[in-house]
């Protein structure tokens, strides 16, 4: 194993089925209740302040961190105390507390404020919390591709694949995706 890529099991039980689901991946997320309850343990975290540069900063990391390759999408293994799916991902961009809460709770009132997607800004999350275990899914929003707002930059933990920044549309047109703002902006 390689020294920078310090990998280990979730220490709380059941932690691996509190991560998300990209599309095309295998992994579900936790029911709600497993939601609230794990998105507690980060209460602490929820109240500093960061700047929407540093979220997209730290997004970055994960990009090149082991090696020059991104972090590989798992939801049992951790890289530097983070879940490896999308979750812990947009958690470790936001600085909230290890492991990371999941993707219904990064949607609940405690993280986040609903938005409309054309309020979007640098560092928001366009997050499904109402799909099923296998489709719930969030990303962090950098940019407009277009000022038709028919597609975005963002950076998202998506299963098979890792730590990706790319161009996307979920919340464009007829699906479960949504705007968020995170209340620590």
């Amino acid at each position: 194993m390689n020294r920078k890529m310090r990998i280990a099991l979730p220490v709380a039980a059941g932690a691996a089925a509190l991560g998300c689901l990209a599309p095309m991946a295998t992994a579900g997320d936790a029911p709600e209740s497993g939601a609230k309850a794990h998105a507690a343990k980060a209460d602490a975290s929820t109240t500093a302040t960061i700047s929407r540069a540093t979220v997209i900063k730290r997004a970055k990391t994960w990009l090149t961190a082991i090696d020059g390759h991104q972090v590989p999408y798992s939801q049992s293994k951790t890289f530097k105390g983070y879940r490896t799916d999308c979750s812990g991902y947009v958690s470790m961009a936001l600085k909230y507390g290890k492991p990371g809460t999941n993707t219904v709770g990064l949607a609940s009132s405690q993280f986040t404020k609903k938005i409309k997607m054309s309020q979007l800004k640098k560092g928001d999350l366009i997050i499904d919390a109402k799909g099923s275990n296998t489709t719930r899914h969030v990303v962090i929003f950098e940019k407009w591709t277009s000022a038709a707002h028919k597609s975005y930059r963002a950076y998202e933990q998506r299963g098979s694949y890792g730590t990706d920044h790319s161009t996307r549309s979920y919340g464009i047109g007829s699906d479960e995706y949504d705007a968020y703002r995170p209340k620590k902006y």
